[in-house]
């Protein structure tokens, strides 16, 4: 017990460095490539710290796990939205950027949507997955070159209205480089310590494989989205804490499902509980983003604890369910 107290602080500690580290690195990173933080955010740090997901979904469809694979990528999408972007806003509300707005919001409800078109079949196979993995591709040089082509002005704007959100000291390219992927190491070493304890005291208790992946391993691995987003906020770096939850969950479906379902030898199963319930709720957290970024551009206090509340209710339903479920099997 003491070597797992000893492990678990170990981990918290290095999710704080990382974390710490991944934001400074990238926000000067931003500003040495000539692009907005936001950007950043959506694809450096959220590739990043998705950085577990990717691992834990293509080893689990290798496996033949596929109920694990396809629930680490739903539960981590919900995770990102009702907790993560939760507790950063009720630290401190969030801006929202009106790139966020008009594109990356919208592309992350349609790939939730996608999601359930492509498995209503009962299986997400090898030329969906790859046509997941060339959307991500073409996602990321969309919102690259559509950074460095923003108009000033409309920054400006944004500056003016909400304050400044990025203050960078000047730093090499180099070594901005550097202390990111030095923070995203940090962050995938806490995240393993922190999460293997949790899967093989779940897994002994006879819970299912995809409650597992809803729960335990999506929370898991995405506690490096946590340390970052609530680090950044924190902080003041609001692009960043929003972006990343935005980003992360656009990656998690094109990227990680993608590559998974094309590595696999068929795919990725797609339960019919998964269908029922976890997708649409899925779908229905994205949309909810709608309302709530839309008024006055900002997700406030009250906002990020309605989401929390959310988030509490889902893990209660998870929990029920599969009692249920045992019971009666």
């Amino acid at each position: 017990m003491s070597t797992t107290i000893l492990m678990f602080a170990l981990g918290l500690a290095l999710l704080v460095c990382g974390a710490e580290a991944l934001v400074r690195g990238a926000v000067r990173l931003a500003a040495a490539a000539g692009v907005s933080p936001l950007v950043i955010g959506l694809t450096v740090v959220a590739y990043g710290t998705s950085a577990p997901e990717m691992a834990i979904s293509v080893k689990t469809a290798l496996a033949g796990e596929a109920d694990l694979s396809l629930g680490n990528v739903v539960g981590s999408n919900i995770f990102n939205v009702l907790f993560i972007l939760g507790a950063s806003a009720a630290i401190t509300p969030l801006v929202v950027s009106r790139q966020l707005l008009r594109f990356d919001l919208w592309v992350m409800l349609g790939v939730s949507g996608l999601t359930y078109l492509l498995g209503a079949d009962g299986c997400i196979g090898r030329l969906d997955g790859l046509f997941l993995a060339t959307g991500a591709t073409a996602y990321t040089t969309w919102s690259i070159w559509q950074s460095r082509r923003e108009n000033a002005a409309v920054q400006g704007e944004f500056a003016k209205e909400f304050g400044r959100t990025s203050i960078a000291r000047p730093m090499s390219v180099p070594a901005s480089i550097g202390l990111v992927l030095l923070g995203l190491g940090l962050l995938v070493l806490g995240a393993r310590w922190l999460v293997a304890g949790a899967v093989g005291i779940a897994a002994s208790l006879d819970v299912s494989e995809l409650v597992i992946g809803l729960t335990i391993v999506a929370a898991g691995t995405s506690l490096p989205e946590v340390a970052t987003s609530i680090i950044a906020a924190i902080r003041g770096e609001r692009d960043i804490a929003v972006g990343n939850v935005v980003g992360s969950s656009i990656f998690n479906i094109l990227a990680v499902l993608g590559v998974a379902a094309a590595v696999g030898d068929d795919g990725v199963f797609v339960s019919p509980a998964a269908l029922r319930t976890d997708i649409p709720i899925m779908i229905i957290v994205a949309a909810a983003c709608l309302p709530i970024f839309y008024t006055g551009r900002r997700i406030d206090r009250w906002e990020g604890w309605m989401f929390l509340s959310g988030y509490a209710a889902y893990m209660v339903y998870l929990i029920w369910s599969s009692t249920v479920g045992a019971a009666t099997a």
